[in-house]
């Protein structure tokens, strides 16, 4: 059964309501030879298939910006409107992509299949997002460009969706839009929750205000869809069943990691290591994480350190019963001193206990 949606009123009624704090947590800290050096704050929660709520930290209900981490929520209302994409490509448009070759190459293929050109583009400009793409980049004299900035797959796919529908392509990112429509509404529908405030996004996308909790649902649904089908493609009988938008989002994302962020990419490796996962990193330190059985995982870092969001992360699978061993790389950071490691970056006990399946009490 859906969770039930969070009304404005219930989030307010927690004191999250805007123009107050919110009540973040401890979660990662980095010492040095013993001594706590800083602290990461910030939220967490774990939720089951359903959406209801198996573990929280600090304030899960506080309003957020989830960023980048929208792209598989975007792409999903995309694929409805009859966006039909190769997987790696697919993988492309839900992609806060490292500006390589690869992801270059692909967004021009995106375009060019449905006739468009890169000055169709609405994103803003930037150089690559790897360091390795940046530095390869700038070494062969070029500049910050529509094509390398991380969100290009995205936008192509956008102004694709356009051209498939009839709608016109030329202000494609004004909220009024009926592409921009349709994918507040499938947001909506996917996070179970109406966006408490609405702003634009880095790329100049429109923006939407949810929950960490409904942020956690709709990638459990994502994930637990690409899993569905890929049991029904796999069965004795040989059956088939249509493609839904989540699952082909999910199985696209899950067969090409590196067109969702690209090499050295921690969100790359984690679906790599993690077998079945869906994970999409966002900016100020937010990461999402669904897994095969419906589960999922949401962390918001309150300074937005991107170094404290994937410890917190795989702290919180592995108190779900998750085997993080293959995780152990990108779990943790050494706190280097001349070049030898005196300390260690590390979460917090900040889910002591090994979460059981039966949903936590929900009044937060």
């Amino acid at each position: 059964m859906p969770a039930p949606a969070i009304s404005a009123a219930q989030t307010a009624a927690t004191g999250t309501e805007a123009g107050t704090l919110p009540r973040h947590a401890p979660l990662v800290v980095a010492t040095r030879d013993g001594l706590v050096e800083s602290v990461h704050y910030g939220s967490a929660i774990a939720t089951a298939a359903d959406g209801s709520i198996l573990a929280t930290a600090g304030d899960p209900l506080a309003p957020f910006y989830p960023r980048s981490s929208l792209k598989p929520l975007q792409a999903v209302a995309m694929v409805r409107a009859g966006l039909n994409l190769p997987a790696d490509l697919l993988a492309l448009a839900a992609a806060s992509h490292s500006g390589g070759a690869k992801h270059r190459g692909g967004t021009q293929r995106i375009l060019a299949m449905h006739r468009l050109a890169v000055g169709d583009l609405e994103n803003s400009t930037d150089l690559p997002y790897g360091t390795g793409e940046r530095e390869d980049w700038l070494r062969t004299g070029f500049r910050a460009t529509q094509l390398t900035q991380n969100c290009s797959g995205k936008h192509a796919a956008m102004a694709a969706t356009c051209v498939i529908n009839g709608w016109p392509v030329k202000g494609y990112l004004d909220p009024s839009h009926p592409l921009q429509q349709l994918i507040a509404a499938t947001v909506t529908e996917l996070a179970g929750e109406e966006p408490f405030a609405r702003s634009t996004d880095g790329c100049g996308t429109p923006l939407f205000a949810l929950t960490l909790r409904g942020m956690a649902r709709a990638f459990g649904a994502i994930a637990a869809a690409a899993t569905a089908i890929t049991i029904i493609s796999t069965s004795d009988d040989g059956g088939t069943a249509p493609l839904l938008a989540e699952a082909a989002v999910g199985l696209a994302m899950r067969q090409h990691p590196d067109m969702v962020g690209g090499d050295r990419r921690d969100v790359t490796e984690l679906m790599r290591l993690l077998p079945g996962s869906v994970a999409k990193d966002g900016f100020e330190g937010v990461q999402l994480v669904g897994l095969p059985d419906g589960r999922a995982v949401a962390v918001k870092i309150s300074d937005g350190g991107d170094r404290a969001r994937m410890p917190a992360t795989v702290h919180v699978l592995d108190s779900l019963g998750v085997d993080t061993a293959p995780l152990a790389g990108i779990a943790t950071a050494p706190v280097l001193a001349g070049g030898h490691k005196v300390g260690l970056l590390r979460p917090t006990d900040f889910l002591p206990a090994p979460i059981l399946s039966a949903p936590a009490n929900e009044a937060l």
